[in-house]
């Protein structure tokens, strides 16, 4: 790493991205002490992280490594969840509602309690391996990668569930992905990596929108922001920084009505061009390949 400065305000949701070999595991791993920097300094709380010890730092900031379902190590779905209690001085009692309590935050029932972990489904080992580091009650969850390699229902699930988490409990969350689609969905603020050093920061709309320096870090914008930037030479008043297909669809609506199409009105529920109106609708069927929504949305855009 170097001539990294990054501040992470409590209750932010970042997104650090970056390809392989650019830092990602590298940073997450400075924020609980498991690496520390040879010149510089990290803080937590206004401290110095040596200032903390090792445990008392890794409770407060959880961190999840890549591939998680590689930390289970215990014969229950139970003993393995707790094993992050051992030495809190918890009675059986407490211990026992904070596991389930981290259990159920992963979305996961209490009849997975006596289940070997080895048994488990792939996005349920990541499930129970992401609960064993919130039955800690951190106030930062670092994640490293945490849906690598699911399916993608799989990775929506879980990404669904971390997203709760901040919402709900105002937990501070750190991601790292190579995903522009994730970020867009889920963060309020993102680091893009090159080599070590942050090639840009900022919101997603500021980061989508400067697309040099994506580029020059080996990314592109979501594939919907880019549609999105199409449109834009078409109609100057759309707004390209959308990274998500429910707000790009809302977006479309909104500067089609102040064009007067007014879809809502014609006959048989029909947009200009014979296109059905649900086409500027996410699918009620559930996630759609992103592909065949932006097909969707550009084709109904080019018929008005």
């Amino acid at each position: 790493m170097r001539e990294i400065t990054l501040r992470i305000e409590p209750g932010t949701f970042l997104g650090v991205a970056g390809r392989s070999g650019s830092g990602k595991t590298t940073l997450l791993r400075h924020l609980n002490g498991l690496l520390r920097p040879t010149s510089g300094k990290i803080t937590f709380d206004g401290l110095p992280v040596d200032a903390y010890g090792a445990r008392a730092l890794r409770r407060r900031v959880g961190l999840v490594f890549q591939r998680p379902e590689d930390q289970l190590f215990e014969e229950t779905v139970y003993k393995d969840i707790a094993f992050g209690l051992s030495g809190s001085g918890l009675g059986p009692e407490e211990t026992a509602d904070r596991v389930r309590e981290a259990l159920h935050a992963v979305g996961l029932g209490e009849e997975f309690l006596e289940r070997s972990p080895f048994r488990l489904s792939g996005g349920e080992k990541r499930r129970v391996a992401i609960a064993g580091v919130l039955v800690m009650n951190p106030s930062v969850l670092v994640l490293d990668e945490p849906v690598a390699g699911l399916d993608p229902l799989g990775r929506r699930d879980i990404l669904d569930h971390i997203g709760g988490l901040w919402r709900d409990r105002g937990v501070t969350v750190v991601m790292a992905t190579h995903d522009m689609e994730e970020i867009a969905r889920y963060a309020g603020k993102v680091v893009v990596l090159k080599g070590g050093s942050i090639a840009v920061e900022g919101t997603p709309r500021d980061v989508f929108r400067d697309v040099d320096a994506l580029e020059s870090a080996g990314f592109e914008p979501p594939r919907i922001t880019r549609l999105m930037m199409r449109l834009k030479e078409a109609l100057p008043e759309i707004d390209d920084g959308i990274g998500t297909i429910e707000e790009a669809a809302e977006e479309i609506k909104r500067v089609y009505r102040g064009k007067g199409c007014g879809w809502k009105g014609h006959d048989k529920g029909r947009a200009h061009g014979g296109i059905f109106s649900r086409q500027f609708d996410p699918s009620p069927d559930g996630p759609e390949d992103k592909d065949t929504v932006g097909i969707r949305l550009y084709d109904a855009c080019i018929s008005c």
